[in-house]
């Protein structure tokens, strides 16, 4: 998934300096003011407009000129994702996040809106008097406005291809596109230099552990196309940050893209090969002995990295079961979950794969791990499926 979108923009880029232009649209007033209120706070972003209709922000989008748009999904006269795609007509670059309860028809409009160009989704608390889910709402969307507006300045003023839209019926072969990969001669590199990478693991991997956020549910549909043959061999178990509800449709989408079960982990049941386990929103997911059996351990407790599911749990877990066979792969998202797992993985004699840069919609957790130099390679989304196929058919290099 990119942030660079087609379309016949008739309007320049905004990526000079200066605060992120803002525009909220949203027909509640009081969401409107709570959004208005936190990002003007903000010492690097501004409130450019605050609007109660998608057909508004439509008509003053030129006038507005933002560099992201907060968009609910319910309004009046024309809705988020009606709005969408005529607002990336005007401005190919735009940043949009869609807003929306934690409805399953919002999921999945969200997950629609993510097909059609959308940078990501915020799921908004049922109640803003609810301290702590304000108080996670708010953390998240400053995060995601500054991580993803900052992408979108160091991007190039360039048109990129649209996504192709997602369908629920969709064949595997045919699941969204995610971003356009660095050439595969290109190694990754900071500021500072070159990356370092480590060799993979001696020991042939028994288990594939994969953690996301920002930007993950494509990558990740993208990405089980292509593991079918390790899918059917070995247990493959996902965190992706993401809460209840959303978590329900993004495994339907993932069994629909791999043509392999895939679903919401459940506490206490066995993992075996030929299915793929999803971390259940607003759940640590584990694994733990049960007698001769592997089983799920969810947990309820506080937030690892902000976040509920989070990835190092997970992959902390795994070591106590596959010990140093296990091969894990962090893809795009804020943060830096992952890198603590990912750490002792490497020190009990596993191997870990991180997301480049250029196809990640934010080089967060995946940068995190690169930058420990606990990763075996840095690779292109589009690379990593026959790399994992290769390493668990046998090819150590």
């Amino acid at each position: 998934m990119s942030v660079a979108f087609a379309g016949n923009s008739t309007m320049s880029p905004s990526r000079e300096a200066g605060p992120l232009r803002v525009m909220i649209v949203d027909d509640s007033v009081v969401i409107r003011g709570l959004i208005s209120r936190w990002v003007g706070a903000e010492h690097d972003m501004e409130v450019a407009a605050s609007l109660r209709t998608g057909l508004e922000a439509v008509n003053q989008l030129d006038r507005i000129n933002p560099d992201v748009a907060v968009l609910d999904i319910e309004m009046p006269e024309l809705d988020g994702i009606s709005a969408l795609p005529q607002l990336l007509a005007k401005k190919r670059d735009l940043v949009i996040i869609m807003a929306s309860t934690l409805t399953r028809r919002n999921a999945e409009i969200s997950f629609k809106a993510l097909s059609l160009g959308a940078a990501d989704y915020i799921p908004k608390p049922e109640s803003t008097r609810e301290t702590s889910a304000a108080d996670i709402f708010h953390h998240d969307l400053i995060q995601k406005i500054r991580h993803l507006g900052a992408r979108l300045r160091r991007k190039p003023a360039v048109a990129s291809p649209p996504l192709a839209p997602a369908s629920p019926a969709a064949p595997a072969a045919r699941a969204p596109a995610v971003a356009r990969p660095a050439p595969a001669a290109a190694a990754p590199t900071l500021s500072s230099g070159p990356l370092t990478t480590r060799a993979f693991s001696t020991q042939a991997p028994k288990v594939l552990l994969i953690g996301s956020s920002t930007g993950g549910p494509q990558a990740l549909m993208a990405l089980v196309t292509e593991l079918g043959p390790v899918i059917d061999r070995f247990p493959v178990l996902i965190t992706q940050h993401m809460p209840p509800t959303f978590t329900t449709i993004l495994a339907e989408h993932l069994a629909r893209s791999s043509r392999r079960p895939a679903a919401e982990a459940v506490d206490g049941e066995p993992v075996k090969p030929g299915r793929i386990y999803l971390a259940p929103g607003g759940k640590h997911m584990r694994v733990a002995r049960s007698g001769a059996d592997t089983v799920i351990a969810l947990d309820d407790g506080p937030a690892v990295n902000f976040c509920k599911p989070a990835v190092d749990p997970l992959f902390t877990s795994a070591i106590d079961i596959w010990h140093g066979s296990i091969l894990s792969v962090i893809l795009t998202g804020m943060g830096s979950d992952g890198m603590r797992g990912g750490k002792d993985i490497v020190a009990a004699g596993g191997s870990v794969i991180a997301q480049d840069e250029a196809s990640s919609v934010v080089w967060g957790m995946p940068g995190a791990a690169a930058n420990a130099g606990i990763c075996a390679a840095i690779l292109p989304l589009n690379q990593i499926g026959a790399k994992v196929n290769r390493l668990f058919a046998g090819d150590r290099s």
